[in-house]
């Protein structure tokens, strides 16, 4: 048996899992697996590659399974049906994910596999619990690449409070128990590091990491990956915010609208009264705008106020409603 085949076969926990979701990538799969196994034999790691095919229409699952048979890559290969996306592809992976420290990385060969021992070491010997790369020197489009980048970070700085410059990276490292313990859904897979520390795991830094230039075929996201990025993030703010909580947010918003509303209304109906038993000239309540606005406000605050006491029924009946997760017992 090669010395690879013995590194591959350890019987259950590994040093690494790699997992790389791949759509139509069957050209750099061929050079990113070896490259990436080439890394793990110099540094002795017990290992395992999990590629996720996401309904690719190419050759791609046609690669991992050559990759896989072949017996010396420590290649697993699981195939989607159709396209569900790439959080879709790295929740998968996680679950599949064998491997004391978990590496994700874009298989188009822009991420590079030289990077995962230092990360391994950032994880095992410095007590980070994710690691996630740096891309500095990024080697795209500068138009409708970085400058949106740049922007869409800061703004992912400022709501989440985790200081990472580059949120999006697909390159990261993760202690197993980071992976086992969040779930990844929807296009969440940009926020990784979000949702870990609403987990609890707060362990968080980043490390400078090289970027290349895609070597074949296109990007498969577009600019309005930054609009949905945005609204993503917006939604898991709120959800992390208020997701156990709805009445706090509903309720206190509902409350403010409604007096609001209320005080308006009364203040002029007061003041038509006040004018007019001093026989002053007034003007009807039903004449000024304003106190439409105050009844809309009024009834607007109703309904916010009756959307969070349904909420808060709902969230009290969830199954995950007392889901905690502990980090040790004694």
């Amino acid at each position: 048996m090669s010395s690879i085949q013995e590194n591959t076969d350890s019987a259950c926990g590994k040093d690494l899992s790699v997992v790389i979701s791949a759509y139509n990538e069957e050209e750099s799969l061929k050079e990113l697996v070896p490259w990436i196994v080439q890394v793990m034999v110099r540094e002795g790691y017990t290992y395992e590659v999990i590629i996720v095919d996401d309904g690719s229409s190419d050759g791609t699952w046609d690669v991992i399974h050559g990759l896989a048979e072949a017996g010396s890559y420590g290649v697993r290969g699981i195939r989607f049906r159709r396209n569900y996306g790439k959080s879709a592809a790295i929740y998968e992976g996680f679950k599949a994910a064998r491997g004391n420290v978990v590496v994700t990385m874009d298989a188009d060969l822009q991420d590079s596999p030289e990077e995962i021992p230092e990360m391994y070491r950032m994880i095992t010997e410095d007590g980070w619990e994710i690691v996630s790369g740096w891309k500095q020197n990024r080697q795209d489009n500068r138009l409708t690449k970085n400058i949106p980048s740049k922007l869409y970070n800061a703004t992912a700085r400022r709501i989440t409070g985790i200081r990472l410059h580059d949120m999006n990276c697909g390159l990261k490292a993760y202690r197993q128990e980071v992976v086992k313990n969040i779930e990844v859904y929807g296009e969440m897979h940009r926020y990784i590091p979000y949702l870990a520390k609403n987990a609890g795991f707060g362990k968080i830094t980043e490390k400078p990491v090289h970027h290349q230039k895609r070597k074949y075929g296109k990007s498969k996201f577009g600019i309005e990956r930054f609009v949905n990025g945005f609204l993503d993030l917006l939604s898991l703010w709120f959800l992390s915010t208020f997701g156990k909580k709805p009445m706090h947010f509903f309720g206190f918003t509902g409350m403010l609208m409604f007096l609001t509303g209320g005080i308006i209304a009364v203040w002029l109906i007061a003041d038509k009264i006040i004018q007019q038993a001093n026989g002053l000239r007034f003007r009807a309540v039903t004449d000024q705008p304003l106190f439409y606005l105050a009844l809309l406000a009024v009834i607007i605050g109703v309904q916010l106020f009756l959307a969070g006491f349904i909420s808060e029924l709902v969230s009290r009946n969830s199954s995950e409603r007392n889901h905690y997760n502990i980090r040790e017992t004694i």
